[in-house]
């Protein structure tokens, strides 16, 4: 690339926040092109910030993926709402997602009062257009323009891929003249050990959802490159004997079948053998260790310090 190209270069930062399961995590991987962000049907299912690198022509976009934001009670939710808002803050961009099918409710409220003097440009994109009919969705986007001074309002659809590439284009013409931040052809940040954590975790939870709390927890204890491909072995934490239980299942039958799946997926990640272990131990009160901050990539509320 010639200095005159770097000139005309593009590359910034855009954090995606919004409530939870209001279709966070989906956008982003449709926006990368590949999956890098776990989806679930439980809410609070993204933790930390999440970073996914994508190349428009020739502007890069950082998107930061942060926890959904709602009402915080133990200091692992609290965590969770700092990070999220320290994205906002850091970013070029803001990009607020919305399930259009809840409107304007107390959640969004929220929101709204914490950008007030924090965001310098917030584009509003109203998720899941594709469940709402024409006329509530043109009323609900002007009640969000009175309520806020949008730079821009879409309407798209995570699930399907309808207006993204509207989005995206409109992103990239806001991103700052720039060399790009990093390699061209890399998709995010986050250390692999992570990523592949939070795909086990997001196999647990789309497995035993109902039986198995949002404290849940999976680290990666040991990552070792073999001949025949990648050893991984993860423990999944949990505060209660009797979920321990639930996990592993009669005979084993849960982990086994959560180790396949998570086995599967990381293995076409990242396109070679994975030899995936997996333990399953009680941690009481994890939440309320700091220590289990760093491995999520989470830090402590300034206010806890």
């Amino acid at each position: 690339m010639t200095e005159i190209d770097e000139i005309k270069t593009r590359a910034g930062f855009v954090a995606i926040i919004g409530p939870t399961n209001a279709g966070k995590s989906t956008l982003l991987n449709r926006l990368i092109g590949q999956k890098i962000s776990i989806v679930t049907h439980k809410v609070q299912t993204t933790r930390a910030m999440i970073r996914g690198i994508a190349v428009y022509d020739k502007t890069q976009i950082v998107f930061v993926d942060t926890p959904g934001i709602f009402r915080a009670r133990h200091l692992l939710e609290k965590a969770m709402i700092q990070n999220a808002w320290e994205g906002a803050e850091e970013a070029d961009q803001v990009l607020l997602v919305m399930d259009a099918r809840r409107g304007k409710d107390e959640a969004i409220e929220r929101i709204l009062e914490g950008l007030e003097g924090k965001a310098k440009n917030v584009t509003l994109a109203l998720n899941k257009v594709d469940t709402v009919k024409k006329p509530d969705l043109l009323k609900l986007a002007e009640e969000m323009n009175q309520a806020f001074p949008f730079a821009d309002t879409v309407m798209i659809s995570a699930q399907n891929g309808s207006g993204v590439m509207q989005l995206q284009r409109l992103l990239s013409k806001k991103m700052p003249i720039s060399p790009f931040l990093y390699p061209e052809d890399q998709i995010s940040d986050s250390p692999m050990r992570q990523i592949a954590a939070e795909l086990t975790r997001e196999k647990i939870f789309l497995r035993l959802h109902q039986e198995i709390p949002y404290s849940t927890t999976v680290e990666t204890e040991k990552w070792e490159d073999k001949r025949n491909g990648i050893r991984i072995e993860q423990t999944v934490y949990v505060t209660r004997e009797n979920h321990r239980r639930i996990i592993l299942g009669h005979k084993g039958e849960n982990i086994r079948k959560i180790g396949q799946e998570a086995r599967k997926e990381l293995g076409e990640m990242m396109g070679c053998e994975i030899h995936l272990f997996l333990f399953v131990k009680v941690r009481e009160n994890w939440q309320n260790d700091p220590e289990r901050y760093t491995q999520m990539g989470l830090e402590i509320p300034k206010s806890q310090k």
